[in-house]
């Protein structure tokens, strides 16, 4: 059978890819810019953006299961939560009912219409949506991906400083590698008994920002990490809404990431799905 994947060539999509190719399956990724997925081997790639619902009739047509890992949490050119979290996914859908397929979202575990965070209420519409679409669907939602912080840490680190901590780096946050996720998506796209359920996915770590940093300052040699204050990141956020809102929305995100409760503890996934993996810090953090 196809599966049809979404944000396929980004940092969760390539390893769902990578591990659906390894169970003998047939993927097509869906992609805006196939220099994006030149990393990607053995499947078939379709050009197209969830944005414009007339691009994906092409990329749905076949699919058993069409996965959803794409965010506009980052981005240019109208790349936002509304526009891809929302929207896009909303166009995915369709296109999947019309193409009789199924559909596996990538949510994020703290979804809800009254979030702080825009990501999080988008991706919530999105789930009510699918829920409403009448297809057969399956919702994985994830805490924050462990992988992308580090990579953010590691990145605002230079020469005169470590990786910076966004406010005062003391709210406990719980990280979830994206090879934990990837394997929860790759079960129960290919598990039609999953159809109907939502599975909530966390790391074994509740970790705060600072301690994070301190690990990743350690681990790979840098500076000290730095903080930058809360009423930094506000101004930092109002002065950049206009001309860069990708960051400006990265420095509100930060603002409720210290001081909201994103600690979490349900084990009814792994119980579901022995042999999960569980990704610690110090494993990611491991030299290779």
């Amino acid at each position: 059978m196809t599966i049809a994947v979404a944000g396929g060539s980004g940092r969760l999509g390539t390893l769902l890819v990578q591990r659906l190719l390894a169970r003998g399956e047939h993927v097509r990724v869906l992609t805006r810019d196939p220099e994006r997925a030149k990393h990607l081997s053995g499947v078939e790639i379709c050009v197209g953006d969830v944005r414009r619902r007339d691009t994906l009739t092409a990329f749905v047509m076949g699919a058993s299961v069409v996965v959803s890992a794409v965010h506009g949490f980052v981005g240019t050119g109208g790349v936002s939560p509304a526009t891809v979290d929302r929207d896009g996914n909303l166009h995915l859908i369709a296109a999947a009912v019309a193409a009789g397929a199924e559909v596996v979202l990538v949510s994020g575990e703290a979804a809800a219409p009254d979030h702080a965070m825009e990501m999080m209420r988008m991706k919530f519409a999105a789930e009510q949506a699918l829920k409403a679409s009448g297809t057969r669907w399956t919702i994985v939602r994830a805490t924050a991906f462990l992988e992308t912080w580090i990579g953010v840490m590691t990145q605002t680190a230079n020469t005169t400083r470590g990786p910076l901590v966004f406010g005062r780096g003391t709210n406990p946050i719980n990280f979830v590698s994206v090879h934990d996720v990837a394997e929860l998506v790759v079960r129960v796209a290919l598990d039609p008994s999953t159809r109907g359920a939502t599975f909530d996915i966390g790391g074994p770590e509740d970790l705060t920002l600072g301690e994070l940093a301190e690990a990743v300052a350690r681990a790979k040699q840098l500076l000290p990490p730095k903080h930058i204050p809360r009423a930094g990141l506000r101004m930092a956020a109002i002065l950049t809404t206009l001309f860069k809102p990708a960051f400006a929305r990265q420095c509100r995100a930060a603002l409720e990431l210290d001081r909201m409760d994103a600690r979490f503890h349900a084990t009814s996934c792994r119980e579901r799905f022995p042999g999960l993996p569980l990704t610690r810090l110090s494993d990611v953090l491991a030299p290779r």
